[in-house]
């Protein structure tokens, strides 16, 4: 009896020891904020397609993406490199992309064939399009360029050129242009067409003097194309508020961190090209974050960053019209939403 008596003491003795022990572990775990980290709500995984291959062109989705900014508004997001063969409209009807960069011509033309895409944020505030001559074949005006040979890309890149020329009534000797200016470069059209972030450096790299070049700026003829805007579908912004909102908030948060350290945002687009085996020439990236912060209307701009111009809107609108390059388009309101309705 006292044997059985004695090992239930030490058995109540151990149970007591390891509670001592025990308790305050349970404690911690209770109200530790590592406890409490790991109890908070999982990222919202989304998926963003770019209008073409990693490049500074998109630095801010990068940078945004790397230094956890997206991760911070509670974003689990992918970039989805776009290309010849990758519409991003068609990837936000198919489903397979929550959002997209689009131009607003693009967007416009997607608008008026039934996509209800809505406008969430402009980040180039202007057309960077431009036509590029040698100043030997004396072309100073779009009206020079009449009965000429002019390199033009497919889809929505032809546009504005197209939709000038016919507002000025002249016509061109249409060339198809490649992804690359060699035709350019070897004599083969009058003149190219270039963004001025990205072919027009290309040019000056090939050892071909800027003073040698005359450069019409297609926005400097009339009408504004603001191009790479943020976009999403009506239903999006319906169905995920809250997940819209924390996108665009990231998302311009990636664009001011990449135009305060151009630097270490190069750095991190070149490692996203290395990864894609797209060839990097930092050079070449660093002078296309300068240019897409002059585009963007962080520099000495009178448009808001981020912000879609009413009066760009509507006149592009207006002029597509006119030209039959669509049918209608929604008031501003609709088209861009709520947060832009007051502009």
């Amino acid at each position: 009896m006292k044997t059985v008596k004695r090992k239930s003491c030490m058995k109540t003795r151990l149970f007591s020891g390891i509670s001592r022990i025990v308790m305050p572990f349970t404690l911690f775990f209770l109200v530790s904020p590592l406890f409490l980290l790991d109890a908070s709500p999982a990222l919202k995984k989304a998926r963003l397609v770019t209008l073409w291959q990693p490049q500074a062109q998109f630095a801010g989705y990068y940078a945004a993406l790397d230094r956890g900014i997206y991760a911070k508004h509670g974003i689990d997001l992918t970039i989805i490199p776009g290309g010849a063969v990758i519409s991003p409209a068609e990837m936000l009807r198919s489903g397979k992309a929550d959002f997209a960069v689009l131009w607003l011509a693009s967007a416009l033309r997607e608008r008026d064939a039934g996509v209800q895409l809505i406008n969430l944020s402009q980040v180039l505030q202007r057309s960077s399009m431009m036509l590029v001559s040698r100043k030997t074949a004396g072309i100073t005006g779009i009206e020079a360029l009449n009965g000429r040979k002019v390199s033009l890309w497919d889809g929505t890149l032809s546009l504005l050129p197209r939709f000038l020329f016919r507002k000025y009534g002249i016509t061109v000797n249409e060339v198809r242009q490649s992804y690359t200016v060699n035709l350019f470069l070897r004599g083969g059209v009058d003149a190219a067409s270039a963004m001025w972030y990205n072919e027009y450096h290309v040019m000056l790299e090939s050892g071909i003097d800027a003073d040698e070049l005359n450069v019409l700026f297609l926005n400097d003829y009339g009408v504004n194309f603001p191009e790479d805007g943020l976009y999403t579908l009506e239903k999006t912004v319906r169905n995920e508020p809250q997940l819209t909102a924390a996108f665009i908030d990231a998302s311009l948060e990636g664009w001011r961190y990449a135009f305060a350290h151009p630097e270490e945002s190069v750095d991190i687009i070149i490692r996203h090209m290395h990864k894609a085996h797209i060839p990097a020439n930092r050079a070449h990236q660093k002078w296309m974050l300068d240019r897409m912060r002059d585009l963007s209307g962080s520099k000495g701009s009178e448009h808001m960053p981020g912000v879609l111009s009413r009066t760009d809107y509507e006149t592009l609108g207006r002029e597509m019209k006119a030209a039959g390059l669509i049918r209608s388009y929604p008031s501003f309101g609709t088209f861009t939403g709520k947060s832009h309705e007051g502009q």
